[in-house]
């Protein structure tokens, strides 16, 4: 096996772009209305549209995810300490900063990644007034454990569900858990609406806030009722929200069957592991396709295999390196609990690329270039070969009963 890199670059994420032509008849009515933001018929219908998709009225729009979760964080009146996940997005952490509240990092589960509830509990104490949860790649957190935490301490349950748009359990969408979630609707996610966010939450009394919060905190011309910002959605973002939201039950197929090729193609390569299979109740949306690179067992380290896929033209990322907690910015954070899973994990999380316009045979080739430069399968195909073998069980083992190789 000797493959050649991509003449082009294979990118982590590519968006999808609605045929130009249906994005430039909905631009006839924005330039007919000449009317680009504050809340125009565009956005008006976006979020009606969202309101169904979600089967809630509690739904509120804004310019970006990480200003939505700012101003959730206000509007909630969120202060004090905050258990948090130090394997995310800075955003997460960098909304606490701006609302002045303090990031409990506390340790994450080793199937999905996401918060491990019996850690938050142990980090609790009397200035925690929440929990910041993510669904790390879309992955669903442990939602009936940590809302149990939550009301046994009369907590605030607060959702990054970033990565988790159109992912339910049990026919539930993700965003009727907890106390609200936010969504991001940035460029390079599954769904987007070239930027955006959106707040999901249960008190419908908070819609109110959260629109003067996104507006200057205008009540009318003559009245500002409280110091809000910026944060409003225009017209040509929920356009494109609109469309996209058409594609997405496609998006999702193209990127379901991505990830089911890559397991089949990289099941026996020895040191990559899956994230265990999420429970049948759980409907993805194949966010991401992480894996772990376990440097003993496949022969190099997930910085070196990083940079040699780069060589080939193949561009994945380190989502999430480094933890947060080691960035510059929150080392001054102490950790009042060590973190073994969430450092384990950074060292040996990948992220491949997938997107709904990646062909299947560039997937195949990608694990071809993968398995070309695991060591370990390269001595093992040598030794077959020199032995006459036509077999080779390459097998992984179960890690601690934690990784699964299906």
């Amino acid at each position: 096996m000797n493959p050649k890199p991509f003449k082009s670059p294979i990118y982590v994420a590519k968006p999808f772009l609605p045929p130009i032509e249906e994005f430039q008849e909905g631009l006839k009515e924005i330039w007919n209305n000449a009317w680009l933001t504050n809340n125009g018929p565009v956005v008006q219908r976006y979020r009606e549209a969202l309101c169904r998709h979600f089967d809630t009225d509690n739904l509120c729009l804004f310019n970006n995810g990480t200003l939505a979760l700012q101003i959730a964080l206000q509007g909630m009146q969120i202060s004090g300490e905050v258990i948090t996940t130090p394997f995310t997005f800075v955003a997460t952490t960098h909304a606490l900063f701006w609302n002045k509240c303090r990031p409990v990092f506390v340790d994450i589960e080793p199937h999905h990644y996401t918060l491990d509830p019996a850690q938050v509990e142990a980090a609790i104490t009397p200035w925690t007034s929440a929990i910041l949860a993510v669904h790390v790649y879309g992955h669903p957190c442990q939602y009936d454990a940590l809302a149990a935490i939550a009301r046994k301490h009369n907590l605030r349950l607060i959702y990054d569900a970033a990565h988790a748009f159109d992912v339910q359990v049990g026919g539930v969408p993700i965003g009727k858990f907890g106390d609200l979630s936010m969504f991001s609707f940035h460029s390079t996610k599954l769904y987007h609406s070239i930027e955006g966010g959106m707040l999901v939450f249960a008190d419908a009394g908070l819609l109110k806030t959260f629109d003067y919060l996104k507006n200057f905190g205008f009540e009318n011309e003559e009245e500002v009722v409280m110091p809000g910002t910026n944060a409003k959605m225009n017209e040509f973002q929920a356009l494109m929200g609109l469309q996209v939201l058409r594609h997405l039950p496609h998006l999702i197929e193209r990127r379901r069957a991505i990830a089911e090729c890559y397991r089949d193609q990289l099941a026996d390569v020895p040191g990559v592991y899956f994230p265990a299979r999420l429970p049948r109740n759980v409907t993805y949306n194949y966010a991401y396709f992480p894996v772990e690179i376990e440097e003993s067992e496949f022969g190099l380290s997930r910085d070196e295999l990083y940079a040699k896929l780069k060589e080939f033209n193949v561009h994945t990322r380190r989502y999430f390196y480094p933890l947060l907690c080691d960035l510059a910015c929150y080392r001054s954070v102490p950790l009042s609990f060590p973190i073994p899973v969430a450092r384990r994990v950074a060292r040996r999380i990948l992220t491949l690329p997938i997107f709904d316009s990646l062909a299947i045979d560039d997937v195949e080739r990608i694990c071809d270039i993968l398995k070309a430069l695991c060591p370990a399968l390269v001595r093992r195909s040598q030794s077959s070969r020199a032995s006459g073998s036509e077999r080779i069980n390459l097998g992984k083992p179960v890690v601690n009963g934690i990784y699964v190789a299906d």
